[in-house]
């Protein structure tokens, strides 16, 4: 079997995922090639376990100070170069397409008659999962963006869905619990308003990572670039993380049992709803815009965190594509099986270790399943 797989690479979510995807992919019989757009290929990173991928424009989203700028968004994508990718993509060596929210291949795999396998946050919104902001527009978004016959969605609860629990690229446990980090991912936000705000509150080391920044050290503010090495390294180690609401980044939290306080983008659908659902299964908690207060206020609760053992989704789906049973049947039955291998270990501020799929049911710490 041979798959075409793109990526959307507007956020690092999806990138992550594939990675995951991609050592799934190294142990089946598979054949895999990669596509990625949404983003300049000079700020594609660490990407050497895709092999010779390739880059297209496709679609992506403007942000500005913190929220989807649809104006822009409309008047900045170049979709005669889309139509023209989507119409001389060759798919003739290729039994079905898997895309992560990436347009290209949806669109392209859906003309030429292959299979098309949606795969990720979006369409889990396909089922009554918690929704905030809903309109029109954001719906359409889910359904049309990036199309596919077969449409595998993820999320924190199964929600009385076919929906698989999250894809996750975590590996190891935290290798030293320090109280007073914080990780800090804000990268559709004002930086200078970030850094303002972090710098009145005391008592805390904020690790700071978004795009455009370079390593500089500012008291007990470190500013970091983009980095898959330093921001994993950070991740395992820190105490707290403040994020945007991207699905991908609060899934790693949860497995790794940090304390989350999401701020989601204005005017985003996805990221509004995530931030509902997190607060209201009791896993992390919200913010509707920045405010210094309530995060000084947040840091200094010290809440204990749920840390959430999730199984090896990437190579139940590969071996779930190898098997070809692609109906409705079979979907339910993989979401049934993976629900029945997550625990959920009780918060507590003493370090964690790491969380496996070989967690047995009814081990000290561990809860029922969620299934």
């Amino acid at each position: 079997m041979k798959v075409l797989y793109g990526v959307q690479g507007t956020g690092n979510g999806h990138l992550s995922r594939a990675r995951a995807m991609a050592r799934a992919f190294a142990d089946s019989s598979i054949e895999v090639d990669y596509l990625f757009s949404g983003r300049a290929p000079s700020r594609f990173f660490d990407m050497e376990c895709f092999g010779a991928y390739a880059t297209r424009r496709g679609l992506t989203f403007v942000n500005r100070n913190g929220r989807v700028d649809y104006r822009r968004t409309l008047l900045g994508n170049d979709y005669l170069r889309f139509l023209r990718d989507v119409l001389t993509l060759d798919l003739a060596d290729y039994d079905a397409v898997v895309t992560d929210f990436e347009p290209i291949t949806a669109w392209a795999g859906r003309l030429c008659g292959r299979r098309v396998i949606s795969m990720g946050h979006q369409p889990a919104f396909d089922y009554a999962v918690p929704v905030a902001n809903r309109d029109l527009r954001s719906s359409l978004v889910m359904r049309l963006f990036a199309p596919g016959d077969v449409r595998i969605g993820m999320h924190w609860s199964k929600f009385g869905a076919p929906i698989l629990p999250p894809l996750i690229d975590v590996r190891d446990g935290p290798m030293e619990y320090r109280r007073d980090k914080v990780l800090v991912y804000l990268p559709f936000e004002s930086q200078a308003r970030v850094q303002a705000m972090l710098a009145d509150i005391k008592g805390y080391q904020f690790h700071v990572y978004a795009p455009g920044l370079a390593y500089e050290e500012r008291g007990h503010l470190k500013l970091r670039p983009t980095s898959l090495a330093g921001f994993r390294r950070d991740l395992h180690d820190c105490s707290a993380v403040l994020c945007n609401a991207g699905f991908e980044l609060a899934s790693e939290c949860l497995a790794l049992g940090k304390r989350l306080l999401v701020k989601p983008q204005s005017r985003q659908m996805e990221q509004a709803s995530n931030a509902l659902a997190l607060r209201e299964l009791g896993y992390g908690d919200a913010l509707e815009e920045l405010d210094v207060d309530r995060i000084r206020t947040w840091l200094a609760r010290e809440e204990p965190a749920p840390q959430i053992c999730f199984p090896d989704v990437a190579t139940a789906i590969v071996r779930w594509l190898e098997a070809g049973d692609f109906g409705s049947r079979a979907l339910e039955s993989l979401s049934t099986r993976l629900w029945q291998g997550v625990r959920v270990r009780a918060g507590t501020l003493l370090p964690q270790t790491g969380c496996h799929a070989t967690d047995a049911p009814g081990e000290p710490g561990l809860s029922a399943p969620l299934a």
